[in-house]
């Protein structure tokens, strides 16, 4: 007959293969930021305020753009009132994490980007192109004539034109200007040579400034593309934005307002 002592030590050793059998609790869903948005009735979007044709708040506050009347039609689909957050170039990053459901307004993919955040569907094609004085642009046939010792490059800081400038440009000279709404006209007032930009942007300024003439419009020099910024952990709000995508790419929706704002369905 066992020992209590053997009968305890068999019973001790039954309970611990027991719970070692046991899964552990499942830990409690996490809910998405679509749900909070839904729930709270308010979808808050991040945006430069300084990047048109995309995005524009003038000094009264107001908002407008390519991409302010396609996140106006995002809050209306979900339901939602809509809060412009602005926000910077330098800072888009962190507020998005911070303050803002998602970020909007003429974003470019970029790897860097991508490693803290989710991108949507990208949405528009587009590469860095030049603007420059009308008057001198005979002297801007490629990138290698801007990239010249006597030549002054005007770039706002914190984006993916700073990021461009500093890698690619090896013997022109670099000039920093923080507001990017008032940047061209450095260009026009003689205090810079050259603004290096996405292409998009290049001929919405010179379509509205016939001082200033576009260089590699057609044939950027280098390729992007556009898309909107969701926190890194938010699956769910990331595809319910690519379904947006594809529906108001296929309504006419789309179509419509980049008629407006770029000339082009």
């Amino acid at each position: 007959m066992p020992s209590r002592a053997l009968l305890a030590s068999l019973l001790t050793l039954l309970t611990m293969a027991t719970s070692a059998c046991q899964a552990p609790p499942a830990a409690p869903a996490q809910g998405s930021d679509l749900d909070r948005i839904v729930g709270a009735k308010v979808v808050r979007v991040c945006s430069t305020g300084d990047y048109r044709p995309f995005t524009y708040r003038d000094p009264q506050g107001r908002w407008s753009g390519l991409d302010v009347d396609l996140a106006h039609d995002l809050a209306t689909r979900l339901g939602v009132r809509l809060d412009l957050v602005p926000t910077t170039w330098s800072s888009l990053m962190r507020d998005l994490d911070d303050h803002c459901d998602l970020a909007m307004g003429g974003i470019t993919i970029t790897l860097d980007r991508a490693k803290k955040a989710r991108f949507s569907t990208p949405y528009l094609r587009d590469g860095k192109a030049a603007a420059v004085r009308c008057a001198d642009a005979a002297r801007y046939r490629s990138l290698a004539d801007v990239d010249r010792t006597e030549v002054r490059v005007v770039v706002n800081p914190g984006g993916t034109n700073a990021d461009f400038d500093h890698a690619t440009l090896k013997n022109a000279t670099i000039v920093e200007y923080p507001d990017n709404d008032t940047i061209f006209e450095q260009l026009v007032q003689g205090r810079a040579d050259v603004m290096i930009t996405d292409a998009s942007e290049v001929r919405w300024q010179t379509a509205r400034n016939p001082l200033l003439c576009g260089v590699a419009v057609d044939h950027p020099f280098t390729f992007s593309q556009k898309a909107y910024l969701v926190p890194r952990a938010d699956v769910m709000l990331q595809q319910w934005i690519d379904q947006w995508l594809n529906l108001i790419t296929n309504d006419g929706t789309f179509a419509a307002v980049s008629q407006r704002w770029l000339g082009t369905g």
